[in-house]
């Protein structure tokens, strides 16, 4: 670092020519880009406050280290900027395991910074003392611990820079307490400077493959492609959407990516990619693996021929053998595929393609028609999907939609269609329960403009629901929505399968609880909804109070316990 660069830090920081080294995590933390951090405070980690105050970096702290661990993903997932979590040593970094190791199967770049007891007390049973970086090195690209207070910010650097490398994901930073607390001279500390050592991430690989896939896609009769959580995540939406409207192909949505298309854009399908899969000579897979939420590749026709586009090398060509693959940046390739292909498609086969599109238009039509009873049910308890339908219904141009349960995640990606991209939110991979408070939390910080409505089951709305208080002291209100059935009515329905009616419901039944009163409780408004001609008008009542009274809504619906999704009574996640 130069001297001149030195003095300045100097002449920034309060104590003159020291810094601590709490203070030079928020001085990296800000040089990432970092402006908010989640947390739940910690004797170890205090002098990272200090210095994120120094800094104006905003401290946003929770009841459970697992909501901040969700908040730093989602906010990750938002913003397309590295999201952060701090905890303390011991019980503060294993109960942000869980949120960490979603962001893990979700290929999010969340920095967590986790405390830990003195270097001069190493081995000798500091209070909250564990083996962390052993903990977290799977769940982790990287995982390391600071040694030296020097060291510091080049090591979040380091950390930061492994969380995208290749294919988004998570990095731990173990730093001892007196490593934080002590200080050291600024112009010995290693401070990299903010935005001059990182490489590009928007490779197109090699350029003979985009030739090559380009040559595909102009000879392809009947393409389809499916773009996945990465294109989204690379902020590579644009491109994907010119791709499919250059060259006239229908496109699916899958995971993060959903909204990228509005409802209703003739590239838009949703309801017949089983049928596209089957029948398309040439399918394109963009940012998603081939893992159980794709049958693994075995649902994908073997005659037709298949292109695997993605961040990391190692998931190309894993599980399934393809044609082609590319690993680079998914904006980058889809923007360079498009430009070479554009100019060689000749009239007959943009009538080929528009005839395909029309006969999945028309299968998307049938498949629709025979939903319409289910969504429009006026049973008693109310049908899951009829709770969906009036969500979808419900949703605004700048509404973001969270899911968060099981077949609340599986019946709504049925109905929902986010207007705009980056407005679908789900457990991902993993199938975390309990993300929704964080991911709605983060998402009403990164975007204060939009509304955020967040879907959960009865079961994943208790395991976290207490940071609702944290949305509301942070100025962070959402729309809470829980399809009560009373259980986890995807585990039930397996073991009602394979154990009969009275085993069906051990460990899985849960008790008649009326959460309307937890909004109420928290300042907010709060509705029980048993008849489903009130759900519309419920939503409706709920948007009114969270925008007047800047706190958030429960809207507490009474489900069918014995209604599921497809998915769930074929156990298609188990195969």
């Amino acid at each position: 670092m130069s001297s001149t660069a030195s003095d300045t830090l100097a002449q920034k920081d309060k104590s003159g020519t020291v810094v601590s080294g709490g203070h030079l995590v928020a001085k990296a933390l800000k040089s990432e880009g970092v402006d908010t951090i989640f947390t739940l405070c910690g004797g170890h980690i205090i002098d990272i406050y200090d210095g994120c105050l120094d800094e104006g970096i905003r401290i946003v702290d929770v009841r459970h280290e697992q909501v901040a661990a969700h908040a730093a993903d989602g906010y990750a997932r938002q913003t397309g900027r590295l999201g952060c979590v701090v905890t303390t040593a011991g019980p503060g970094c294993t109960n942000a395991v869980t949120g960490i190791a979603t962001a893990f199967r979700s290929e999010s770049p969340v920095l967590h910074i986790g405390g830990q007891g003195a270097l001069t007390q190493h081995k000798m049973g500091s209070l909250q003392d564990l083996p962390h970086v052993d903990m977290m090195g799977p769940i982790t690209k990287f995982a390391a611990s600071v040694s030296s207070t020097e060291r510091v910010a080049d090591m979040i650097a380091m950390a930061a820079r492994e969380c995208f490398n290749g294919a988004y994901g998570p990095s731990y930073l173990e730093i001892p307490r007196d490593v934080l607390d002590r200080e050291v001279e600024v112009s010995k500390a290693v401070l990299p400077a903010a935005g001059h050592y990182r490489a590009s991430t928007k490779s197109i690989g090699d350029p003979a493959d985009i030739e090559k896939l380009a040559d595909i896609l102009v000879k392809s009769e009947r393409p389809a492609v499916l773009f996945g959580q990465q294109v989204w995540a690379a902020q590579g939406h644009r491109e994907a959407i010119g791709l499919v409207r250059e060259l006239d192909i229908p496109a699916y949505l899958n995971g993060a990516s959903r909204g990228m298309l509005p409802p209703g854009d003739p590239h838009h399908f949703d309801r017949t990619r089983r049928l596209a899969f089957d029948k398309a000579d040439v399918i394109l897979i963009v940012g998603t693996p081939f893992d159980f939420r794709m049958g693994y590749g075995k649902r994908i026709s073997k005659d037709a021929t298949l292109v695997q586009i993605d961040l990391d090398y190692r998931t190309v060509g894993k599980n399934r053998d393809i044609s082609l693959g590319l690993v680079g940046d998914p904006g980058a390739i889809l923007g360079a595929v498009a430009q070479a292909a554009s100019a060689r498609i000749d009239k007959g086969a943009r009538q080929q393609r528009q005839q395909w599109m029309q006969q999945l238009r028309e299968a998307e039509a049938i498949a629709l028609q025979k939903l319409m009873p289910l969504f429009t049910s006026d049973q008693s308890p109310i049908h899951p999907y009829r709770v969906a339908y009036e969500i979808n219904e419900f949703l605004g141009d700048d509404t973001i939609y969270i899911g968060d349960g099981g077949d609340v995640v599986t019946i709504s990606a049925q109905a929902v269609r986010p207007h705009g991209p980056g407005q679908w939110m789900d457990p991902g991979a993993l199938g975390s329960l309990g993300v929704g408070t964080g991911f709605a939390m983060a998402a009403k910080l990164a975007h204060p403009e939009k509304e955020i409505l967040c879907y959960y089951g009865d079961g994943a709305f208790s395991m976290t629901a207490f940071d609702m208080e944290t949305a509301n002291r942070f100025g962070a209100p959402y729309i809470a929505v829980i399809g009560n059935n009373s259980a986890m009515n995807q585990i039930r329905y397996g073991q009602i399968a394979k154990y009969g009616a009275q085993r069906g419901n051990v460990g899985n039944k849960l008790g008649d609880v009326e959460f309307s009163h937890f909004g109420r409780m928290l300042g907010g408004y709060g509705e029980e909804v048993r008849d489903a001609k009130e759900i519309g008008p419920a939503l409706r009542r709920a948007r009114e109070s969270v925008n007047s009274s800047g706190k958030s809504a429960v809207i507490n619906i009474w489900v069918d316990p014995n209604e599921y999704a497809p998915g769930t009574k074929a156990q298609t996640m188990y195969k």
